[in-house]
């Protein structure tokens, strides 16, 4: 048992240290045109949503627990839309980090992911993508979250474990792409909501709950947040390729 558990995590640590040969130009820039278009035009966005709000409700969870906070679920629906349960002091700079993290969050990821890209691991985010949908699935509490859960879980785990350096580059970059590109949507769709007398209940509106810091701050902070970083993130990218 010993030996077979010591074996299974030096082919893990072998999996998600693996250096390839730079990632193919056209792949870089082939993700990325298809990525523009999953999050640009609507009918796709629809769908390519869900992977914006499985990060969003993930950023939750994890900066809940990173400070302190007793996680209680989350659910994922239909609609994109997503709540994460978490229970501890309801005011503080504890929650004010909950939930600042979930409109944030995706970009924050996109950009730890391009940068493990620019040093060549695309496996290094595949399986990292992979271990943080595993511990996603462990909070899930709806039929839904979990079945949307195992299937991006599914495809990310096929290409790391059965995909060659040029299938891991497309899937890890393709993902990148669609968290930088994507991140900061959600953000102009919640503006769009605010400035329509709608979204009563979002994050933004319970950071202003906490802070009294205006509705509109906290909306133009997560733009600068998200816009700011997809634009590191991709010029990053964009430098190692032309390096």
């Amino acid at each position: 048992m010993s030996t077979s558990f010591t074996e299974a995590v030096s082919g893990a640590w072998q999996a998600v240290s693996t250096v390839d040969e730079p990632a193919p130009t056209a792949v870089v820039a082939g993700t990325a045109i298809v990525a523009l278009v999953l999050v640009t035009v609507r009918p796709l966005w629809l769908k390519t949503r869900h992977v914006i709000t499985q990060a969003h409700e993930g950023s939750h969870a994890l900066v809940a627990a990173l400070v302190g906070r007793k996680l209680s679920g989350i659910r994922l629906h239909s609609d994109t839309s997503g709540v994460m349960v978490s229970s501890g002091n309801p005011r503080g700079p504890g929650m004010v980090a909950t939930t600042f993290a979930g409109y944030t969050g995706p970009a924050v990821l996109g950009f730890a992911a391009a940068t493990l890209l620019t040093l060549d691991r695309p496996a290094a985010v595949l399986w990292s993508i992979l271990a943080a949908l595993a511990v996603l699935l462990l909070l899930i509490r709806n039929l839904y979250g979990f079945v949307s859960v195992v299937l991006a879980g599914a495809l990310v785990g096929a290409a790391a474990y059965f995909g060659d350096p040029v299938v891991r580059y497309t899937a890890a970059y393709l993902i990148t792409w669609i968290l930088l590109l994507g991140a900061t949507r959600p953000v102009l769709e919640l503006a769009r909501t605010h400035m329509n007398g709608r979204g009563r209940g979002s994050d933004a509106d319970q950071l202003r709950d906490l802070t009294r810091i205006p509705v509109a701050v906290w909306i133009v902070l997560f733009a600068l947040v998200t816009a700011g970083t997809a634009f590191y993130g991709t010029a990053r990218i964009v430098v190692t390729q032309l390096s």
